[in-house]
């Protein structure tokens, strides 16, 4: 008999999972047929790689020795689909991943038309959820990853940064700030805002940067919060306030003469998208394939 990558990963599994049950749940097996590899494994090794009790299981001095390279295999996998993902661009399957809102609504759409040209025997399936929805999915193996605005910390989730963003001050294309060549933070903060609900990743980020700047948020004129980028654009659209967005958001507003996008002077707003996906469980190829290109891809580009 000889090794193989398919009896290592399912070792590392349950050693990470502490429990043949909840390991068979991860990898989609039957507790039988993993507990038949892992003692494939053991009879290879000729050792014992767990300690078993009826309460639980424990690695033995072996099985401690077996995980860092248990550990690589599987990294080493992933970094070799990773690679010859763009070899691949006739692969097929289908792609189930979940978006919070900014990216599934204003920036994938124009990311999709792209990757679908590169892949078109790729079918996409695309869920827009908040972010904690997201991490359910993706742990109940309803999607092989998720991408959201900030990162996840889960024992069980791999969170990695694929895209960056920046946020601007978004104004009415007749506003007083719309015409000027620079726009100074003092001359920001004597207008009204409408902003992103608290704890939203948009909100977070802004507060993030002003806090950098030693500016104190109360100090801002906030006349609404509002739970959706959309709303925000329909309140800012009907002159009741300015806002701080996605630029990738408002393209289209931009583009119709109804918005200008605007710099704040000294201030930049920048942030990550992030992939989440199970820590536990091989992509397929075709997840591998999205992320790499999104990996290599400029957003700039598409706003």
């Amino acid at each position: 008999m000889a090794l193989n990558f398919h009896q290592l990963h399912i070792f590392y599994t349950v050693a990470e999972k502490g429990s043949f049950s909840h390991a068979a749940g991860a990898l989609h097996m039957t507790q039988p047929a993993v507990t038949m590899q892992v003692q494939s494994l053991e009879d290879y090794f000729g050792v014992k790689l767990f300690h078993r009790s009826t309460k639980k299981i424990e690695l033995s001095e072996a099985g401690r020795a077996l995980m860092p390279f248990a550990k690589n295999s599987i990294e080493l996998i992933r970094e070799t689909d990773v690679a010859m993902s763009k070899f691949t661009k006739m692969i097929e399957g289908r792609l189930q991943l979940g978006a919070s809102l900014t990216m599934g609504e204003y920036i994938l759409p124009r990311l999709l038309g792209p990757f679908s040209k590169d892949y078109p025997n790729i079918s996409v399936s695309m869920k827009v959820m908040n972010t904690t929805q997201i991490l359910d999915e993706v742990l109940g193996h309803q999607l092989n990853f998720g991408l959201v605005e900030a990162p996840i910390h889960h024992p069980d989730v791999l969170t990695e940064a694929i895209l960056s963003d920046e946020l601007k001050l978004i104004v009415p294309a007749d506003h007083p700030l719309a015409d000027m060549e620079v726009v100074t933070l003092e001359e920001v903060l004597k207008y009204p805002f409408v902003l992103r609900e608290q704890g939203s990743g948009t909100r977070r980020v802004m507060e993030e940067e002003f806090a950098r700047c030693n500016m104190d948020c109360s100090t801002m004129k906030i006349v609404m919060e509002l739970g959706s980028t959309g709303a925000i654009k329909s309140a800012v659209e009907a002159g009741l306030g300015i806002s701080i967005l996605s630029q990738s958001s408002v393209k289209h507003e931009v583009t119709l003469g109804l918005f200008k996008v605007k710099t704040i002077e000294n201030i930049r707003f920048e942030r990550s998208f992030y992939a989440i996906y199970l820590n536990s469980t091989l992509l397929p190829i075709s997840a591998v394939s999205f992320m790499t290109f999104l990996r290599q891809e400029e957003l700039s580009r598409f706003l």
